[in-house]
């Protein structure tokens, strides 16, 4: 049965569509098309055009179907929006990725991750079917086969490059009402990659099934591999690290814990990961002032934007004589088998403290006689079959004497092609055009793009990321 009150109708979203559509006649032509959208997870800079495209009433989800387990949702909802209709079903997508403000439609056009990847991959995997405004200014409904298999192929890692998402048809899956934690904390991270091997492999730990997975590296000999079971039958008293107590370090704390399970899903917001350190916000008593509905992770990337534009904290550095600040703000997938290499050259040249460790592989389903496959993408080609795990960290790193800015965001991608793996694209990239060509499918994107924006409309992918 549907939600019985669909918080979008379908009429609501057929006047949306009717002014986006209005919205992309009015800007002339030559004129760069964008988001009229003020807000944004991406960490460089975006463009900002005089007229933008009118996604206002895209926020919305269409309907939550809890017998097919399906959701319809708009493009620009939030997953924060999406998890709250879904969750009143016991159910949740079947990635929610880690901050509240990431929309569905973000997610799938420049990826996303969480502590299921390891079991389902990336937010694209579960989508059934969507509704791309093209760079032609038509609406394509892209499934994976039929006449725009193509553009659902090459739409995930496209960033807006190729059309933006209108609504989605996504799979869902059920959501413990609470979440069991088992924390194992680890001084050899060799023993966390064969852990993380044998939980991928068999979905469970000690015979009690592994519903999510990720972890967090302190420092060189301390790892924290995190297990995760959601349960539905069990309600006990449940930590909450809305509140004084942080979650990142409750990690090195505790062997078990639990959580409600929507705090699950936004454990890592409320803190940015622990990236809130950097405003003060964990200290005791800037914790007990600042208002719990400012402790997320919307509410940093905004006072991040502002000393970018203003500059105070670097002109403070400035007069203290302290060396002006490289950022460092990356998750790069590492094939699992050389993730001890990465870590170890990671902790030894870059000065930056935790990481965050998010094992992935592509989605596997049932294909022709009962076999389970996993497709590959294009635009993020990631082997299928092949554990890959997320290593994410974020912050910035002194400028050395000698060095430029970007020089230690260089060495991080060549690291990783080295060992084979593969970089997010959401905040600095320094490849060249050829090299970015090579790692993100550039023959099968500029096929998609000359079908689907034959003027260009839409900015270049690399032109887009790249920022040349």
């Amino acid at each position: 049965m549907s939600s019985l009150v669909p918080e979008t109708t379908l009429d609501q979203h057929r006047a949306a569509m009717e002014r986006l559509q209005r919205s992309w006649t009015a800007i002339p032509p030559g004129r760069p098309v964008r988001l009229a959208k003020r807000t944004s997870n991406l960490f460089r800079p975006r463009g900002r055009a005089a007229h933008g495209l009118d996604v206002s009433g895209l926020t919305g989800v269409l309907e939550v179907d809890p017998d097919a387990r399906t959701a319809e949702v708009q493009g620009m909802c939030t997953y924060e929006h999406l998890v709250a209709a879904t969750a009143a079903h016991d159910l949740m997508p079947l990635v929610v990725p880690q901050l509240r403000t990431i929309t569905l439609g973000g997610a799938v056009s420049g990826l996303g991750i969480e502590s299921t990847s390891f079991r389902n991959g990336l937010p694209h995997e579960s989508v059934l079917e969507l509704d791309v405004l093209t760079g032609s200014g038509e609406v394509a409904t892209a499934r994976p086969e039929g006449s725009h298999a193509d553009l659902f192929a090459a739409f995930p890692n496209s960033y807006g490059s190729l059309g933006y998402a209108t609504r989605l048809r996504i799979e869902l899956q059920p959501l413990g009402r609470q979440v069991a934690l088992r924390h194992l904390h680890l001084r050899d991270l060799g023993e966390l990659v064969r852990l993380v091997a044998q939980v991928t492999e068999e979905r469970t730990f000690e015979r009690r099934p592994v519903d999510a997975m990720d972890g967090v590296v302190f420092g060189p000999g301390e790892a924290v591999l995190t297990l995760a079971t959601f349960d539905s039958d069990t309600v006990s008293p449940a930590s909450d690290y809305t509140r004084q107590e942080i979650y990142y370090r409750s990690l090195q704390r505790y062997d078990r814990d639990r959580l409600g399970g929507v705090d699950y899903l936004w454990r890592w917001d409320t803190d940015w990961f622990w990236c809130s350190q950097a405003f003060g916000v964990q200290h005791p008593t800037v914790r007990r002032l600042w208002p719990r509905r400012w402790r997320r992770s919307d509410v940093y990337h905004r006072i991040v934007g502002l000393e970018q534009r203003l500059g105070v904290a670097a002109a403070i550095d400035r007069r203290r004589g302290l060396p002006e600040r490289e950022r460092v703000v990356q998750d790069v997938e590492v094939p699992l088998e050389r993730l001890e290499e990465f870590v170890d050259w990671f902790l030894e040249h870059v000065p930056m403290r935790p990481i965050w460790l998010c094992p992935l592989r592509l989605r596997e389903t049932d294909g022709a006689g009962g076999a389970r496959a996993a497709r590959s993408w294009p635009l993020y080609p990631l082997q299928p079959g092949r554990t890959y795990v997320n290593v994410g960290f974020w912050g910035t790193v002194p400028i050395e004497p000698g060095r430029r800015d970007g020089d230690v965001n260089r060495q991080i991608e060549d690291q990783v092609s080295a060992l084979d793996g593969h970089k997010s694209l959401y905040s600095d990239v320094c490849y060249d055009r050829p090299t970015f060509d090579r790692l993100y499918g550039g023959q099968v994107y500029r096929a998609v793009k000359d079908r689907y924006d034959p003027s260009g409309r839409l900015p270049e992918m690399y032109d887009k990321v790249v920022g040349r």
